[in-house]
């Protein structure tokens, strides 16, 4: 995990996220991504975003709800907005 926090800019969610992600798992997800936390990712993912981080690139961060919904949380690379996301979404 980093120790500075991302900006996470505009935070939105798609359609299908809002209709079904609790709101304290998005919110609970939010703050682990902000600080480091990739959350689901295999060590090559990670190992991306850690650049991504470093060098201003988009970063992304998959998560499971409470009841094992995947989700994801992109940031874009200028930090303007943070989009949650159903991975089928993408």
């Amino acid at each position: 995990m980093t120790t500075s926090t991302l900006p996470l800019g505009t935070v939105v969610l798609t359609a299908g996220a809002a209709a079904t992600l609790p709101t304290t798992d998005i919110s609970k997800a939010l703050r682990r991504h902000a600080k480091g936390d990739d959350g689901d990712l295999c060590a090559e993912d990670r190992a991306a975003n850690r650049e991504a981080r470093a060098c201003g690139y988009r970063v992304l961060s998959s998560y499971r709800t409470e009841d094992r919904t995947k989700f994801w949380i992109l940031t874009e690379a200028d930090r303007s907005v943070t989009t949650v996301l159903l991975p089928e979404e993408y």
